[in-house]
């Protein structure tokens, strides 16, 4: 008999990785042992755990020194540091399904939903009490309860079956009947690290998340003005409880796995996964024996499939029962104008939150800006850091060939704004800490350039972002394809949904670029990448099970990856 998923978790929670280490210092390891017999005591599990690493360490101080963590909720398994040897004496014991190394993982609107065509509310009262009482765990960077997407006004207490609690923390406010949980695991740390122990969301990935998936509606949400309109998740009346699994330093396995083992003991309904990592076997992946569990009990998992597209076979999270989302677009593009000192106007891709208030700049590129002589290196055209003069680009626009780092460069040499010339059309860019804006070479860039070259006193202006209307949707560029590595003959990612630039709600504790010497603050920001996709696929499975509650997660998974029209009764009710 082959153990379940469960017992494997436990040691994933407490262990650190050490990347690296020679063969005689100690790692941490999971040791799963698959799932927990229904009534069994949890320090009876904990005695089993000391007995198999007393056993196998040979030594009893040892053996409580090197243990991290147990797991015994749902999962049969526990954390220790290990010589190699150890935990392959670990793996031949009876009842010990797998043993493998903590590993590190890493983190993969105003528009979407209407474009998916879920409106904002439900005509069906009896519906909105039900999916009241639906709860979306979600393992994430963890959560800003300050947000207005997380307000609770007109919220009860939160329903019958919720076991869980909120953790305290630096700069957490506390929960309420919105966001009725928030747990926090750093179990790797190993002392070195700057976090402050805290489910509160640094990062704003967490919040982000979470308010695509269940946020209440917003009315006038943006980003300094861009893509203005209300902002809400799928399922608004939801209920939230997060589970903060990802640091400055990454998602550690240790972490992802005991709070799958709380969350399902908790009593969520679904569980979003926004992390991905290199495609295991499934004895050797926390999130597919975490998922595996979860489904056991009845709860789905929806995971990010990668950001490593175009390139095959990039696809993560492949377990057959997972819920697997790429991203796709929504029918909304951002374009910023960029008008000439002759008059012409073209337009650029990219969100510029920057006003230069119609007034023209001196316009240059990287070739008449440079400080280098035939002797030194770098890349002119491109503005490579180094190769511009302070004297030649103070105050001007500039015009650099592709990159992503341009903007800081033309910053720090105090430039007014640049324009960034990409070889392809791109479908993903990023805040800029100046008025930027990207344009494809061959198509509006050399045109620029000409312009520079051929003018004696070249000027330029780059307006703010607007959104306009395009084609959609089709798959993002970044977003990771198949086959899948693991097992080839399943098929993998299972569906696509909104991933592309996504309005969502956003922590105080950061920058909307993440910059430190960045000054602008926003409560919603945007987004990309499968992460964005993995909550709304989440959310429509909460949808579903609004109105099937006794589905099983094959149920719900095969209903959104076989449904090709919208159902009239939903309409209806929605």
């Amino acid at each position: 008999m082959i153990p379940s998923f469960a017992s494997a978790f436990m040691c994933l929670a407490t262990a650190y990785c050490v990347q690296g280490s020679p063969e005689n210092e100690r790692k941490p390891y999971i040791v799963y042992m698959g799932e927990v017999a229904e009534h069994r005591a949890r320090l009876s599990i904990m005695d089993e755990h000391h007995q198999l690493l007393l056993r196998t360490v040979g030594d009893e101080d040892m053996a409580r020194e090197s243990k991290i963590c147990s797991y015994g909720k749902s999962i049969n398994g526990f954390a220790a540091r290990l010589l190699p040897d150890e935990a392959k004496r670990l793996a031949e014991e009876d009842g010990v399904a797998s043993v493998f190394e903590n590993t590190r993982r890493k983190l993969l609107t105003t528009r979407s939903w209407d474009f998916l065509g879920l409106p904002p509310t439900s005509n069906n009262s009896s519906n909105a009490i039900v999916e009241s009482n639906i709860i979306l765990g979600l393992l994430d960077t963890g959560i800003w309860p300050g947000s207005p997407s997380f307000n609770d006004k007109g919220y009860g207490p939160p329903p019958a079956k919720w076991k869980g609690k909120c953790d305290k923390g630096a700069n957490f406010t506390g929960c309420n009947n919105k966001v009725i949980g928030a747990r926090y695991y750093h179990l790797d740390n190993d002392g070195s690290s700057t976090d402050e122990p805290t489910p509160v969301d640094t990062d704003g990935h967490g919040t982000h998340t979470a308010s695509t998936a269940a946020g209440i509606p917003v009315k006038d949400s943006s980003v300094y003005g861009i893509a203005k309109g209300t902002a809400r998740g799928g399922v608004p009346s939801a209920r939230i409880a997060m589970y903060k699994v990802c640091w400055s330093d990454g998602c550690s396995d240790m972490d992802i796995l005991a709070a799958f083992d709380d969350a399902i003991a908790d009593g969520v309904d679904l569980i979003s996964l926004s992390i991905g990592g290199n495609s295991k076997e499934y004895f050797n992946d926390s999130v597919a024996i975490g998922s595996f569990h979860a489904m056991r009990k009845g709860i789905l998992t929806s995971c990010a499939a990668g950001n490593d597209g175009p390139t095959l076979a990039t696809v993560e999270n492949v377990a057959p029962w997972i819920l697997t989302v790429g991203a796709s677009s929504i029918d909304r593009q951002f374009t910023s104008t960029i008008k000439l000192g002759d008059g012409t106007i073209t337009s650029g891709y990219g969100i510029n939150t920057f006003s230069m208030k119609n007034k023209m700049y001196p316009f240059t590129n990287g070739a008449h800006a440079t400080n280098l002589t035939g002797n030194d290196y770098g890349n002119i055209s491109a503005c490579d850091s180094g190769t511009l003069g302070k004297n030649k680009v103070k105050g001007k626009i500039v015009y650099c060939l592709g990159d992503s780092s341009q903007d800081h460069t033309i910053r720090m040499l105090d430039g007014a704004g640049t324009i960034v010339a990409i070889d392809e059309p791109s479908d993903n860019y990023l805040l800029t800490l100046i008025p930027a804006t990207y344009v494809v070479r061959s198509k509006n860039g050399d045109k620029l350039d000409r312009y520079i070259n051929s003018t004696r006193n070249p000027h330029a202006v780059i307006y703010k972002t607007k959104t306009v209307h395009m084609a959609a949707p089709f798959v993002a560029s970044f977003s990771s394809r198949g086959p899948q590595l693991t097992n080839p003959n399943i098929l993998k990612p299972d569906i696509t949904a909104p991933g592309l630039n996504v309005l969502g709600a956003y922590t105080e504790l950061t920058s909307i670029t993440g910059e430190s010497t960045d000054r602008r603050y926003s409560a919603f920001n945007f987004m990309s990448g499968t992460s964005m996709s993995s909550p709304h696929a989440s959310a429509a499975a909460a949808y579903v099970k609004s109105f099937h509650p006794d589905w099983s997660p094959a149920a719900i998974k095969s209903a959104l990856m076989t449904t090709g029209k919208t159902s009239k009764s939903h309409q209806a009710n929605r």
